[in-house]
């Protein structure tokens, strides 16, 4: 027996009964708009863990909206190096690096079995010419991007070690809760070398400062499950208002990207 093609299925999904409307579209569409949007989707495609979505270099043609599941963005980086750009959960959209030249500039590679929508991105032009509404959010989509990247930007280059871990994870957690999933209980999907890669500091240095985070109390971590104690503790962090122990500046070498 031949096995399933996981790779592109053509099953229509409907926008007006997805359980991730609220994170993917615009808020109050009518329904014509609604139906107008569905009519954008081409197809529903299937990831393996480990299997890539596009690379840098492939032609830009589609936006990829994560239903289920867990991606990241990578890029080489000056030395050859992979470097993680982002992780992206469901609920939101991939792809929007291809828009600037009509070229993938990074590669995005799924940490888990993974399901996407697939938008062809000329479709998409046609129809926000027609529904504002959806125009405006796509714009809003790329503008909190740009706010990203500046904000990583700012994570790299003011923070030490235990902001830098700190602020991940309050990140992650409001990313959970805006997709009515638990905001103090969750599972990483990522490894702590990603993580590391994202926030410009070694694997030995996240192991070692999620373990002295769970020994102050502010989260218990069992692999990959992570439960968040104290967010209060973690924000304090964030916020400079820590025990000076807490928010000692590590050593250079401990604030490389890994």
């Amino acid at each position: 027996m031949n096995a399933p093609d996981f790779s592109v299925t053509h099953l229509k999904v409907a926008c007006s009964t997805c359980s991730l409307r609220e994170s993917c579209l615009p808020l109050g569409l009518s329904l014509p708009d609604i139906e107008r949007l569905e009519e954008l989707v081409a197809a529903s495609k299937r990831l393996r863990r480990g299997e890539r979505l596009f690379r840098a270099g492939d032609t830009f043609e589609s936006l990829y909206a994560v239903r289920v599941g867990f991606l990241k963005t990578t890029a080489l980086s000056a030395d050859g190096h992979e470097q993680v750009m982002g992780f992206h959960m469901a609920g939101e959209l991939v792809g929007l690096d291809g828009i600037s030249n009509g070229t993938h500039t990074c590669e995005a590679v799924a940490l888990e079995d993974t399901d996407v929508c697939v938008i062809p991105y000329a479709k998409i032009e046609a129809v926000a010419s027609a529904v504002p509404k959806l125009r405006n959010h796509f714009l809003k989509v790329m503008s909190r991007e740009i706010v990203r990247e500046h904000g990583a930007m700012l994570l790299l280059g003011t923070m030490n070690a235990d902001e830098r871990l700190a602020v991940f994870l309050l990140n992650l957690s409001l990313r959970f809760e805006a997709r009515h999933y638990s905001r103090t209980e969750f599972v990483l999907r990522m490894t702590r070398a990603e993580i590391g890669s994202l926030i410009g500091l070694k694997l030995e240095t996240v192991s070692r400062t999620l373990s002295r985070f769970a020994q102050d109390g502010l989260l218990e971590v069992n692999q990959k499950h992570v439960r968040i104690v104290n967010p209060d503790g973690l924000r304090a962090i964030v916020s400079g208002e820590a025990p000076v122990r807490e928010l000692r500046q590590r050593p250079t070498e401990d604030l490389s990207v890994a």
